[in-house]
């Protein structure tokens, strides 16, 4: 049995984790109920270390780039490995994962297909098409929504749950990328895909030169798009879920989507800044979160999944 005072512990700096890490979040965690909300914040906690280690930044923050790709992989792989096999690893964010995983019986290979999607970036990948582009957001992000569903209590055989759970993530990475593209460029990386910079003429390494500005505002509009076709899929995965729960995925949908939509209408002027949601914006996006949970069976009726979606692994 473990030790009640060791998991308060790790759920208190898994919660530290996600106040520092993405506001937007630790505000949609507030509405889940408490039992979902820890394991939010453990599963988060984890998530966001593993980021950081990749990434050489501090709770998503001070991006910079790095050289020891490889080696910061197999220590995250390592203590990921430990966790999963219910190993103390005396490090908060990777206890969060294993108690995460023991909580909730989480199948192995999802943690792991997180792991490959870092492990992407350590061999410094970057997509040629945007079928590639929807591997690579799967992998980072998709699956992360797979594992909240799990938190929530969908079980890991509701695969038409978990397909939408995982269009959230999809949504919100698809948003991180139109948001950070500037940030991506200086720190060396890339994450749109070849194919289109060849459609648009835009240079791989002159992203934000001035000259080619409009024509990157066309694609910061793509991937808001594409993200807003993701969100409204997952919102039919929402009648499958608890009331609070999901009230919490419709709020995080509407909190974040606004990113990516705000990346859409402002076109080149999308990087001047970078974009945020603020804190009465958010506060509207959960009141409005509330009567969308409340009314979800009407609103997100059983549905056959777009075919034309991307779809995940099984």
């Amino acid at each position: 049995m473990s030790d009640p005072s060791s998991r308060a512990a790790t759920v208190d700096a898994a919660r530290e984790s996600i106040a520092r890490g993405s506001k937007s979040f630790a505000a949609a965690s507030k509405l889940f109920a408490p039992k979902v909300r820890e394991r939010a914040w453990l599963l988060y906690a984890w998530c966001r270390a593993c980021d950081d280690i990749a990434d050489g930044q501090d709770h998503g923050h001070g991006m910079t780039g790095v050289a020891d790709g490889p080696e910061r992989l197999a220590a995250m792989t390592a203590k990921t490995e430990a966790a999963l096999a219910g190993v103390p690893v005396g490090e908060p964010a990777f206890d969060a994962l294993r108690l995460f995983a023991a909580e909730t019986a989480l199948p192995p290979a999802l943690p792991r297909d997180l792991i490959a999607g870092f492990a992407l970036d350590a061999e410094g990948w970057r997509p040629q098409t945007e079928q590639d582009l929807y591997r690579y957001c799967y992998h980072v992000a998709g699956v992360v929504g797979s594992m909240m569903a799990i938190a929530m209590g969908v079980s890991p055989d509701d695969h038409a749950t978990l397909d939408r759970a995982c269009d959230l993530g999809l949504a919100f990475q698809l948003a991180n990328i139109a948001r950070d593209v500037a940030e991506d460029a200086r720190a060396g990386r890339c994450y749109l895909p070849q194919d289109w910079l060849d459609e648009f003429g835009i240079p791989a390494d002159a992203l934000l030169a001035p000259e080619y500005r409009d024509r990157l505002g066309l694609l910061g509009e793509r991937l808001g798009l594409l993200a807003a076709r993701y969100e409204e899929s997952a919102r039919y995965g929402t009648p499958a879920l608890a009331f609070r729960s999901a009230w919490a995925v419709l709020a995080a949908a509407g909190i974040y989507g606004a990113i990516g939509r705000s990346v859409a209408t402002l076109g080149p002027r999308a990087w001047d800044a970078r974009v945020t949601t603020s804190r009465q914006a958010k506060l509207g996006f959960m009141r409005r979160a509330f009567d969308e949970a409340r009314r979800r069976r009407v609103l997100y009726p059983a549905s056959t999944r777009d075919a034309t979606l991307w779809t995940r692994p099984r």
